[in-house]
Formats: structure tokens, sequence, C-alpha cells
């Protein structure tokens, strides 16, 4: 039986497109199509699709206010349609905390060509997507003004015979693909304000992305957080995100670690934990932690595997948590996982083990 997919924006023109498009995969149909976020909600609740894809700017309900009615209705895995632009950012970012799972951009020309490189990105996130795990409430944000609720935790485990020790690190890198803009906000705001080691994000965005994504998590925790620029110096209680569209690399300065940002386009993933992971294994060996969380694709394995040669730890985020378990699954099937966690034990333990 095909995955059922609705179609949800105020363009006929995109409408039509993607549905041709979607229904050219024998796994895909497309059984309804809406045009603004009220038909969306509508039509999600009577046609009970499997998966929806969701423009932002709409007549009568925004894609955002959808997703909210969604989420509480009846849980759907939604993909967003954004413009590359900061303000598209900002919207999609708002789109992915209210409970959407991941994002494409909205590239007239590519739809207008009927592109098979788009079709096949498109028909890729739709099967993945839709066999994803996804959680119906968004994580509430910390802002100056409201208190911040702590999302649901776990029973904890008994305590070790032994509970380990705090441990000093040079360097934390985290990344994440899809469902990581939730998960490393998850992971951040789990942190406090004197966190005594440097943090280093990957998360897969293109550009315009990382600098909104990087300013709405300084908002929301207390370390700092900004996007990285060539010769950052890495500093406790700092977290760096890599930019969309460049590598960022780890380097050994006399005056202390700095990253740098470069060009790369021999590499799939822009940015990429390989390159970063790899990086940091070649400086720092053992002072350095990763930690692999949800996302498509094997991004990180190979990094792992030099961290892991030089002496580091590898941490991944567990099946049961993740939106999507590619990455952390290709680092745990080559055996190179230390600690398998769950997102919600990822922030407090690094938060209690991390010097």
């Amino acid at each position: 039986m095909p995955i059922r997919v609705l179609v949800v924006d105020d363009s006929s023109f995109f409408q039509q497109r993607l549905k041709e498009m979607i229904n050219r995969h024998p796994d895909l149909e497309v059984i309804g199509i809406a045009s603004n976020g009220r038909e969306a909600v509508d039509q999600t609740l009577s046609l009970k699709p499997d998966i929806i894809t969701m423009d932002f700017e709409m007549p009568v309900m925004d894609g955002v206010s959808a997703v909210k009615l969604i989420m509480a209705q009846r849980p759907t895995p939604i993909l967003m349609f954004s413009s590359l632009t900061y303000e598209g950012a900002r919207v999609t970012l708002d789109a992915l905390a209210a409970g959407a799972l991941d994002f494409m951009p909205k590239n007239f020309g590519e739809v207008s060509q009927r592109s098979k490189d788009l079709t096949d990105k498109l028909h890729e996130r739709l099967l993945s997507l839709s066999k994803g795990r996804f959680r119906s409430a968004p994580t509430p944000a910390k802002t100056a003004s409201s208190t911040v609720t702590a999302p649901p935790r776990r029973e904890p485990a008994p305590p070790p015979a032994q509970p380990r020790r705090r441990s000093r690190r040079d360097v934390v890198i985290i990344g994440a693909s899809t469902g990581g803009p939730v998960a490393l906000t998850d992971v951040l705001m789990s942190l406090p304000r004197n966190f005594g080691t440097p943090i280093l994000l990957v998360q897969h965005m293109p550009e315009n992305f990382t600098k909104a994504f990087a300013q709405r998590l300084d908002r929301q925790c207390e370390i700092r957080v900004r996007e990285a620029a060539d010769g950052d110096r890495l500093e406790p209680g700092l977290a760096l995100l890599a930019p969309g569209g460049k590598q960022m690399l780890v380097e050994h300065h006399r005056d202390g670690a700095r990253v740098k940002v470069l060009q790369e386009s021999r590499v799939t993933y822009k940015p990429s934990l390989d390159i970063t992971f790899g990086s940091a294994a070649k400086h720092y060996g053992t002072g350095v932690l990763g930690v692999v969380l949800t996302g498509m694709g094997s991004d990180g394995r190979e990094g792992a595997r030099m961290l892991k040669a030089a002496g580091a730890e590898i941490w991944t985020q567990d099946e049961a948590s993740s939106v999507i378990y590619g990455m952390p699954m290709a680092v745990a099937k080559a055996g190179l996982t230390d600690r398998v966690l769950s997102l919600a034990d990822v922030g407090p333990t690094l938060a209690r083990e991390v010097i």
C-alpha cells in the first residue's frame, strides 16, 4: 500500500508540480491538496495522511499555525518547504519547534524544470520521514520572561556501583541532521552557564539557516551560542555552530585552539561532521568527546573512526529517541560507540560528567 501524502500550498502551480513529482514514485500517492493551513488541518483529520508537505506563507492560516494544530489534534510527519532566506530560516525553525520533522528549499527553478535531483530528494525525504519518530508537543523554549518547563524525562536508572568521575575535555563536538534542531536545543538547554568545555556543533543546514539557528539557540540556552567564523577561539561555555554551505575544522594555535571555516565542494554534506571530527582527532585525540545525534545517512562514521583511533570517546543517540536512526546507527554498527543514550539523557549527562 503506498504512503499517502497531503500537499499543502497556496500556489496551484506548486500543487500540481509537487503532485506530479510525488506520484512518480510507486510507493507514494498524493491523496489530497490543501490551499491554506485551515484546509490542511481539516484534511488531515478527514483523510488521515501518512505524511504532509507544508508551505509556510499561506492565506487564512500560515504553515506554522497549521503544524501546531495538526500536532495537537492528529500528530503526522510534516516536511516543510522553505525559502532560502534569513526570514525563511526563522519561520522554518519555528515550524520545526512546533513539531515538523524536516524541511526542503522551495526552489522555483528546480520545480519548474521538474528536476530529477529534486524529485529524488523529495522521494527520499518522504519515504524516510513517513517512518520517522516524532513527538506531538514541542520542547518549551526558555525566554527571559518565562519559566522553563523541562521536557519529560525517563525514570532515572539505578546509579552504578562506581559512579563515573567528571572528566576534563578539550572540546565536545555534537553532530546531527534530520531532527537535529530540536535535539540540539534539548541538549544545550540542559547545560549550565558555567559549562567549562568548548562545544562545536555540526547541523546539516543550508546557508542563511545556521545564523538564524545559532541566534535562536543563544536566546534559549544558558551557554553562549553563535555561528562560527574563521579564526574564532574555542572558549569554555561557548558553542560554535558550523556555517551552512561550509566546513568547520579545528586548528591548534600558540594562543589556543581556533576554528577554520572554509569552502569544500568535494563532499556531500556542507557542513560535514566527518570533517570536523577528523580535524579534532588530528589535533586533540583523547581530549575530544564526540556526540552523534539523530539524522539521515552516515555522516560522522568515518570521523568517529578517526577519533576512536586517536583515543577519543564517542556517544550516540539511541534508536527510540531518534527521529531518523541513520547517523547514530552507522556509528554504532561500526562498533565505534562508547555509550548509547536517550536524547533526554545526553544533555544532563554532559552537564554531570564533563568539566
